[in-house]
């Protein structure tokens, strides 16, 4: 099973609509009112987050070492950090979320039409 998790920043007074926000960074868009993201920042912290027990493939592609804890392929752009999860947990899904929460992005979970920002 696929589960994808999306992290933005809006800029400071700006909420639009999560969907269209996502839908548009997922096209590739840029969108008017959100900040640029410390990409290689979180790629290096992600590094860290996952060095136990996974192999990273390539800049943007890992998988369990053990190949039972799923792997996982990421896409960004600049105001985009997105994670396609495949057969992970839960508990190893919620390092992304932590991550998402260091730098100020709250996550978009577009299974459930929902971002945790408080703001619905």
């Amino acid at each position: 099973m696929s589960y994808d998790l999306n992290f933005w920043k809006y800029k400071k007074g700006v909420c639009l609509d999560h969907q269209l926000v996502y839908e548009s960074l997922c096209d590739g868009l840029l969108v008017d009112g959100l900040e640029e993201l410390p990409i290689e920042k979180m790629l290096a912290r992600l590094e860290q987050l996952f060095a136990d027990g996974w192999h990273r493939q390539s800049k943007y592609d890992w998988e369990s070492q053990t190949q039972t804890r799923g792997a996982f392929q990421i896409y960004t752009n600049s105001q985009l950090f997105r994670i396609n999860c495949y057969g992970m947990e839960g508990e190893d899904m919620n390092r992304f979320i932590d991550l998402g929460e260091e730098f100020g992005c709250p996550l978009y979970d577009p299974q459930a039409g929902r971002r945790f920002d408080g703001h619905g």
